[in-house]
């Protein structure tokens, strides 16, 4: 009988992952082990690869895209392991498998979930998933200003850590809308940066201005407010976008995620090009998808009870094992990340979008959303304000100023000038994509 050898090829770049506490080695002997607890317990932004025999463990925080693709050789099937597509495609290329290869089959690792494949060949293997993120709905009381103490709490908890593993004179980024997610992660780091004696003067807050776009504006009635304008930057940016450019880098085809990486680019290309060695961006990416902060009509999927009753489903989409769930590209931010994880890598940055860890992500799981609503679609939408507003104040003793929702794409632009910049459809950004390996 003819023994086949199994590969493992991991393309992904262990100098990414940034443990809190933690050696490569000591996480990824969690991750082989498949203990849920114990890779919960991995603090940080990772995303790690591990073998025994013929079984291959993953698991990834939100922030860090991972892809896998089984390719089948004569001596045995090969598991090739990347953050990107394309990168799949030009190791089989190299190899004369590029046959083999369609963006179809490849497969994104679902965040919060210890994805276990065994490196078979036939029959193909199915992977299993056990979830280590774990929230507990109705486990916060029914009041917001506890669960904003909470929930600021945890955020000031993972930027303290984070800018304790960064070097001590390094700057920092934030890309700042003056919105509710990006106003909080601002003044929780400023705050954070107090408390630990740091100098605040490696701050910025960098606004794109993309042309007559109200996030300026906004951006500087949010820091006057606080009386901290003189962090403000400004990115100029023209309006002469490429969405080809975005869907090459993002490898995805959402409306809304192209338009937002394409912001996305703007920005870090403008950041890039006046400060060459900037290294450290973050984000308030993640707080809408937490605190269910998306305008339910425009899909017309969703109702009111199943955004109240499903408490991950911004982050992680209908979730594993259901009939609408993305074999191909997960779901929810697990699936969207990219459009700010890409860009960032794209233009040499460290992203840090704290909002993302899995101590905020079960906290927002947690909350009573049935109470705190009464399944009212307004009360819903009026909900993040008030939480954060009151954790900011709760725990740094700012006053923020709370606008209304907008997306990033929607505020660095005039809208008109958006839609003529942007003006294609969904189903033409996939046909893009996939022309790529036509």
């Amino acid at each position: 009988m003819h023994t086949y050898v199994g590969e493992l090829v991991d393309l992904t770049d262990p100098a990414l992952n940034r443990l809190d506490d933690l050696s490569i080695e000591e996480a990824r002997a969690r991750v082989l082990a498949g203990d849920p607890a114990a890779v919960r317990a991995i603090g940080g932004s990772f995303a790690i690869v591990a073998r025994e025999g013929e079984t291959v463990r993953i698991a990834r925080s939100l922030d860090r895209p991972v892809r896998y693709f089984l390719a089948k050789k004569v001596e045995g099937p090969a598991l090739v392991v990347a953050d990107r597509i394309d990168a799949i495609h030009d190791w089989l290329e190299r190899r004369g498998f590029d046959d083999q290869f369609h963006p179809n089959y490849t497969r994104m690792v679902p965040a919060h979930y210890i994805t276990s494949i065994r490196i078979v060949g036939c029959p193909d293997p199915s992977p299993t998933y056990e979830r280590f993120v774990v929230p507990r709905p109705g486990t916060l009381p029914n009041d917001t200003g506890a669960i904003g103490r909470a929930y600021i709490g945890a955020l000031s908890n993972e930027i303290g850590t984070w800018l304790r593993s960064i070097p001590s004179d390094a700057p920092i980024g934030v890309s700042f809308s003056g919105g509710i997610d990006s106003g909080s992660v601002f003044l929780a780091t400023a705050h954070a940066m107090r408390t630990l004696g740091m100098h605040l003067g490696r701050l910025k807050a960098f606004t794109l201005d993309a042309g007559n776009g109200p996030d300026l504006a906004q951006a500087r009635d949010f820091l006057r407010a606080v009386d901290m304008e003189l962090f403000l930057e400004p990115v100029e940016a023209d309006a002469a976008f490429d969405a080809n450019e975005a869907i090459r880098i993002t490898e995805d085809y959402k409306s809304l995620d192209v338009e937002c990486a394409t912001m996305g680019l703007a920005l870090m290309r403008g950041i890039r090009a006046r400060y060459p060695d900037w290294h450290y961006l973050m984000d308030g990416d993640g707080g809408d998808e937490n605190m269910k902060d998306y305008p339910i009509d425009e899909n017309p999927e969703l109702t009111i009870r199943s955004v109240v009753n499903n408490p991950l489903l911004y982050q992680e989409g209908w979730g594993v094992g259901t009939m609408k769930h993305s074999l191909t590209y997960s779901g929810g931010l697990s699936r969207s990340y990219v459009r700010t994880y890409a860009p960032a890598r794209h233009f040499g940055f460290e992203g840090f979008s704290p909002y993302t860890r899995p101590a905020l992500v079960e906290l927002a799981g947690s909350l009573p959303w049935d109470a705190l609503t009464g399944y009212d679609v307004d009360r819903l939408y009026q909900l993040k304000g008030e939480i954060v507003a009151a954790g900011i104040r709760a725990v740094t003793g700012y006053e923020m100023p709370v606008f209304e929702k907008r997306r990033f794409q929607h505020g660095a632009i005039d809208a008109d000038a958006m839609r003529a910049a942007l003006p294609f459809t969904e189903a033409e950004y996939r046909r893009r994509f996939l022309a790529q390996y036509a």
